[in-house]
This record gives structure tokens, sequence and C-alpha cells, in this order.
């Protein structure tokens, strides 16, 4: 099993290749994303081909968003949807524990945008359904247009994981047909005094991987030495990190690095998008890795692993659970159960509940 390293920078690939008809190009490509996966968990990807214009249009709709009076954005609150969809204001979603601060950020959360009459919007599911939108003209289309054009990326990203792996580049994305893949409008306020203020706190993401596309400094990610290495927006590409399923996939082989956002000291816009898999897809180390040191880790399913860890970090979610009108899935397991808290302290015997998924503080 390969280990982060203590890097302190994280490297740039060019993915051109991987919409080249060649396959040597192709693999060239997936061989760069699988180094940086197995040593630092990051990187950023330039050669995307993305329509700057389609960024700009989004963020000049989520900067006049945000703007809104605060009753205005709580029309969108999160909520009030079946289905995780909405604004997130200030205090909501992070540690809820005794004494500590919330994250100095707002939000708004969009996803695959399906019909009122989906199936399974109608049986319940938690985190498939229709967006909530506010009523500002534009706004939808905007961020629609972006959605649709990162998720394309995201799926080519998904087929070079494959092939840095030595798999067929189907091997992941035959379970990407309708997946819950998030995208989050972030806002953090200017804040001169920010020095060690925390803007979100250290984590793992949930999905499969992140592509994302800040407009100001604050991304912080965790080496292998426990040193916090800053990753600043580098013009014309996105940051990528590998998150929880790529994680279980390989059985640890590709690394979810802990990281956070601190020192926001200019007013800052986040977008990323949380590539994820189909929602009952039963997510479990590779054939290839059965045989690899340290304990097989056993499996999730892909949605209901981000239905609960979502849970367990936003409030309205937690009140739900703590009255028993919310049960998280069997075999859920806690915050932090990924990335280096896992190297850590590794479960024995793979994931099963923990104390912090089965009774919440």
């Amino acid at each position: 099993m390969s280990g982060l390293t203590s890097f302190t920078s994280v490297p740039v690939v060019d993915i051109s290749g991987l919409r080249s008809g060649e396959p040597a190009d192709r693999a060239a490509v997936a061989a760069e994303i699988g180094r940086a996966a197995r040593e630092v968990g990051f990187f950023y990807i330039s050669g995307t081909g993305l329509d700057p214009a389609l960024f700009d249009t989004m963020l000049a709709a989520t900067e006049e968003f945000f703007a809104l009076p605060l009753d205005r954005k709580m029309a969108s609150y999160i909520g009030l949807s079946s289905c995780h969809r909405g604004y997130v204001p200030t205090g909501e979603e992070g540690d809820h524990s005794p004494g500590s601060k919330p994250d100095l950020k707002e939000a708004f959360d969009t996803a695959l945008d399906l019909p009122a009459d989906d199936p399974d919007h109608l049986a319940g599911n938690p985190m498939l359904g229709p967006n909530v939108w506010p009523e500002l003209p534009g706004f939808a289309e905007a961020v629609t247009a972006y959605y649709q054009a990162v998720l394309a990326i995201g799926r080519d990203l998904l087929g070079a994981f494959a092939i840095a792996l030595g798999e067929d580049p189907d091997t992941f994305l035959r379970f990407a047909t309708k997946t819950p893949s998030q995208l989050r409008l972030i806002h953090y306020w200017e804040d001169p005094a920010a020095e060690d203020v925390q803007g979100i706190g250290a984590h793992t993401d949930f999905e499969c991987f992140t592509l994302l596309k800040p407009t100001a400094p604050g991304l912080e990610v965790l080496n292998g030495a426990g040193e916090w290495i800053d990753v600043p927006p580098l013009p014309d590409t996105f940051v990528i990190n590998v998150g929880d399923m790529l994680e279980l996939w390989t059985n640890g082989e590709f690394v979810a690095t802990t990281h956070r956002v601190r020192k926001v000291t200019e007013e800052r816009y986040s977008f990323p998008l949380f590539f994820n898999v189909d929602y009952d897809t039963v997510v479990a180390p590779l054939p290839q890795f059965a045989d690899t040191d340290g304990p097989r880790r056993a499996p999730l399913r892909a949605g209901e692993h981000l239905f609960a860890q979502t849970a367990q970090i936003f409030a309205y979610l937690r009140k739900r659970l703590e009255s028993g009108e919310l049960v998280l899935p069997d075999g859920s397991v806690g915050v932090g159960t990924f990335g280096q808290g896992a190297r850590l302290q590794p479960p024995a015997g793979g994931f099963a509940p923990t104390e912090a998924s089965a009774a919440l503080p």
C-alpha cells in the first residue's frame, strides 16, 4: 500500500490527452494521475477544454444570490428540501460539539436536477430529486450549464483513475449513470483578521473525487509529515482530490487526503463538484487489492455513505436523527474514518458502525 509523501506542493497534470484518440496519450495522463493519487491525493488539472464563460456566468449569478438579504436566501433553506438542496446558512454545517465555533461560510447546494416524479425521489431517496432554485433570473440556467460541463470532465477523470490502476476504463464508469454528485456554491466573507479562523474544518470528501474551482487562497492539505500545505488557485485549472470511495475501492492505494480551509483574508468563492457513483453502488476493494497489507476494508454503499456523513454534520439532519425521525443506514461510519484519520487509527476488521455513527452527541 502506498502512502502520503512529505510533499510541499501539488502537481499539475495536463489532461488534454484524455480526449485523444491514441490510447498511449490517455495512458500517459492516467499514469500521472495515478502517481498523484498515491503520493499526494491532490493535483491540479489543466487542459480541460472548459469554456471560461461558463464559470464567469455562474460566478456572477452566485455573487448576486449571496448578496441578497438573509430572509430571501432562507426562502431556499436546505432544511426545507426533501433531498438536501438549497441554502446553507452559517452555523448549519460542521462540528456541533459544545464550545466549537461555526465555519465562517455560507453555501448553496445543488446536484443532479431530477423531476419531482422521479421514481427514486418518490421512493424517499434522501439525495436524489429536484434542485431548489431561488427566484433569481438566470441563476438556475447558469449553475446547471456549469454543472453539466464539469460533470463531463469528471467522467473523463473517472475513466482515467481506472486506467491508472490497470483496470478497464469502464470499471467505475459503469456505475455512474444517475449519480448524487453535488455542486456546492460556497461564499467566505472577507476578514483581514482571519489568520487562524476556520473556513471549513479538516475533513475528507465523501464521494469518489472532487473538482474544485476557487477564486482566492485558503485551501490547505495535510502532507505525510503532518504539515499543512497551501494549495492556491492557479489560472485555467481545477484542483482535484481523491475522496472516500476511491480510497475504499483501492483499499488505501489512492489517498483521500485530509484538507481544510483557513486564513481567508479576502472574499472567496469556491465551487467544488463532488463526483460520485450511483447511490446503490456497493464499493469494496477491487480484487487486485485483496491481498494488500493491512485489513481489507468492508464495503459501503456510495449513496448511503454520502447520506450518513451528511447527516452527521448538518444541523437540520442531526436534529432528525436525535429525534428518531431519521436512522443512519446499517454499517455507517463516523466522520473522519478516511484520510489521515484512518491511517492514525485504522479500524480493526474493516469499517463497522462506530459510536460516533450510532449515537450522535
